[in-house]
């Protein structure tokens, strides 16, 4: 697996991480534990180092699932957790919060539940509109003087935020949704990234899971299944959306590749500073998707790609209402 760096001063980190969120919470209910312990440890088999997780996955549970699974090999992993939103022990979301005391306070239990000294990452999950983004990061500099963080992220931030953010301290990733169906980040914040020195991590880079062209019905899906409730998976954008991954797989099979490894290698392609983390509960797939790396993009089969799937191409928000509130800027 190639190497990108984590920032301007972090480590290097796998060209392709592994989110691990579906592991516990989402996509029907919470998986296998062995099961998903054993594909965390084929990940760094296959030379995947970087990790990501949050609080509210689970909610609780995914950080002591990621925990246990690198509690014996912590020096080959960087991990990466979140704070921010909120979640009652009963699954219900009770809003956003980045006030300095819940900052701390979320950080001392995401080290418990890791069960590690330092996080090499912590991210603040969603922007608290309530609270200035200096304060917040404020707080989040005060655990790297502290030790307990190395390194600082956001998630889901706009440009003006983010460059308010590295004023108070370096900010060495900033994670969004980034696919070929999902793109806004391409007209302000990758370039504000790209000035900061900013790692862009891509979550979501298979449209959850709807660019591998496995997902034909909702009979795909389970009855708990949280993407049922998202507008590109509903009504007449669901069979839209089916139809363009068509052309993705038409491609692939140019290509000689699976869909999702086009997907990837795309997402991978547009530049050495961003970051994919595809997440899978299945050791096939996780290994599909580190082939990504070796499918290398021309010019040409870029331009086909942009030609077909073109920026807002996808039918369908990506979250409910609800979700698009949260989306800072």
């Amino acid at each position: 697996m190639k190497k990108r760096k984590l920032g301007r001063n972090g480590p290097e980190i796998s060209a392709q991480g592994l989110g691990c969120m579906g592991m516990s919470d989402f996509y029907g209910g919470r998986g296998d534990e062995q099961k998903a312990i054993a594909v965390i440890h084929r990940a760094l088999e296959l030379g995947i180092n970087f990790f990501d997780t949050s609080d509210m996955y689970g909610p609780f549970t995914n950080e002591q699932l990621v925990g246990k699974a690198l509690a014996d090999r912590r020096d080959r992993a960087v991990i990466a957790t979140k704070f921010a939103i909120m979640r009652g022990e009963d699954g219900s979301f009770t809003g956003i919060s980045g006030k300095p005391d819940y900052v701390k306070k979320s950080c001392e239990g995401s080290l418990k539940r890791l069960g590690v000294d330092t996080i090499d990452l912590y991210y603040q999950h969603r922007v608290d509109p309530k609270t200035p983004i200096e304060d917040t990061v404020g707080a989040m500099a005060d655990l790297v003087k502290e030790g307990k963080v190395r390194h600082l992220g956001l998630s889901e931030a706009s440009s003006k935020t983010l460059r308010r953010a590295a004023a108070v301290h370096p900010i060495a990733a900033l994670q969004t949704e980034y696919s070929l169906w999902t793109r806004d980040p391409e007209a302000e914040v990758l370039p504000a990234c790209r000035d900061l020195g900013v790692t862009f991590v891509a979550y979501s880079p298979l449209g959850r899971g709807f660019l591998t062209g496995q997902i034909k019905t909702l009979d795909d899906l389970e009855e708990s299944d949280w993407r049922r409730m998202m507008p590109r998976f509903q009504g007449d954008n669901f069979q839209k959306n089916v139809d363009l991954v068509a052309k993705v797989e038409e491609l692939a099979k140019k290509k000689g590749c699976t869909a999702a490894q086009l997907a990837l290698a795309w997402v991978m392609a547009r530049g050495d500073d961003i970051v994919p983390i595809p997440g899978t509960t299945k050791i096939e797939r996780l290994e599909q998707n580190a082939g990504a790396d070796a499918v290398a993009l021309s010019e040409a089969e870029l331009g086909d790609i942009e030609a077909i799937l073109p920026r807002g191409i996808a039918a369908g928000e990506r979250y409910p209402e609800g979700g698009m509130r949260s989306i800072d800027g």
